[in-house]
């Protein structure tokens, strides 16, 4: 049974849709929200995404005029190469432009766009468009995220999707070691289809004996870890996620509460999932674990070894939100989906690595200092935007992104 394809505008159309979708259950003051600076209120997303289509994409047609050009300050990301923008820190008191002018915007520069698509410039433009979708994309994770931590600053602690991970999965697998490749071993990208700048060149690196732990580390297990005083015992910590412990006060995972019994999630307040895998955990705390459970974080290159055979399957977001889900099956499982995998790997560039050209070449390269990289994607990341080369990265004290861990052992 073959597959009609897909129209570039139908495409745009639809992954487009999906970004106001993720926004349904949302209000306008909900929307304007930002509980801390590292996140962006969700109102803020849909003009950001929308600035970048058109200055990307549109401001190279000959004669185009922009939307609001006073709104170039306002919605510009970090492009510094192609103007000054406003502070992130200072997103949320953006009242203005309201809410249905941002819609009016998207639906102005959707109409200009799918118009483009259906035109006899959509094949120059292509490489351009593709580039805003999979941007898009990375937003659609980054909204829920952001909305999830505003919610939580909530005392009333709402949920932004209340049927998210109705009826479970049951027990998780228990835990073993899968060997992994020895030897030489290619990663990077392919060449077939899109990928990131940063996901190239495709290079050849050697893989010392290892193995891999076939799922996620699990709520319960991590209890385990809290219980037997994770939080406070500094010989288990990195000298700067120690410092992090002391100056937050961390005691457990970012959402847990106090009872160490319920959780904060998409779907409000639940009770703790023992057999889930631990979610919202920073670098640092993924590192501690690993080094208190006798092991530590693999390698990115030994994740994609073993990630580049396997098709991308599992726990990733289709339409609406989800909850991360215990492992099921046999071999190595959660590869893809259900929560990112803090590596032991820091964020540089691969041998070779060129940035794109232009200001484009700002969308990766400049952030690879004081970052780590995670792979897999989230219970957030859209099913068709992960792939094995796909290089997600965050600074080390990060956690309010659905980040989790495997462990690794040498052998």
């Amino acid at each position: 049974m073959s597959t009609r394809p897909v129209a570039p505008s139908e495409r745009y159309r639809g992954i487009r849709r999906r970004t106001l979708a993720l926004c349904g259950g949302l209000s306008a003051e909900d929307m304007m929200v930002q509980s801390m600076p590292d996140a962006s209120p969700a109102k803020w997303h849909l003009a950001h995404t929308t600035w970048f289509f058109e200055q990307f994409v549109l401001g190279r047609k000959a004669g185009y005029r922009p939307y609001r050009p006073a709104w170039h300050y306002l919605f510009n990301s970090y492009y510094q190469s192609v103007g000054p923008m406003h502070a992130r820190p200072e997103r949320g008191l953006l009242s203005r432009p309201s809410l249905d002018e941002v819609l009016d915007y998207r639906r102005q520069v959707d109409e200009a766009l799918s118009a483009l698509l259906d035109g006899d410039a959509a094949q120059d433009m292509a490489p351009l468009v593709e580039l805003g979708l999979q941007h898009e994309q990375q937003h659609q994770e980054l909204l829920l995220t952001d909305i999830k931590h505003a919610f939580w600053c909530n005392p009333l602690k709402p949920a932004c999707a209340p049927s998210a991970g109705e009826g479970g999965a049951g027990a998780s697998l228990p835990l073993r070691y899968v060997a992994g490749r020895e030897g030489v071993a290619g990663i990077g990208h392919l060449g077939a289809g899109f990928a990131y700048d940063n996901e190239t060149p495709r290079h050849r690196v050697w893989l010392a004996p290892h193995a891999l732990a076939n799922r996620l580390v699990t709520n319960a297990e991590y209890a385990a870890f809290v219980h037997d005083g994770g939080y406070r015992e500094p010989s288990l910590w990195l000298s700067d996620g120690w410092a992090a412990v002391q100056r937050e006060g961390w005691a457990r995972p970012l959402y847990w509460e106090a009872d160490l019994a319920s959780e904060f999630t998409v779907a409000g307040v639940r009770a703790i999932d023992p057999h889930a895998p631990v979610a919202h955990l920073s670098y640092f705390e993924a590192d501690a674990f690993a080094r208190w459970a006798g092991a530590r974080l693999p390698t990115e290159a030994e994740w994609e070894s073993a990630a580049e055979p396997l098709p991308v399957a599992g726990n990733l977001l289709d339409q609406a939100p989800k909850l991360p889900a215990a492992a099921q099956g046999e071999g190595l499982q959660q590869l893809y989906g259900d929560l990112w995998e803090w590596t032991a790997s820091p964020y540089v560039g691969y041998p070779g690595f060129r940035p794109l050209s232009g200001s484009l070449g700002e969308y990766n390269g400049k952030f690879m200092n004081g970052q780590w990289v995670l792979r897999g994607g989230s219970c957030a990341t859209p099913r068709e935007h992960i792939r094995a080369s796909y290089r997600n990265f965050f600074p080390p004290h990060a956690r309010w992104q659905f980040a989790g861990l495997r462990l690794a052992q040498d052998r």
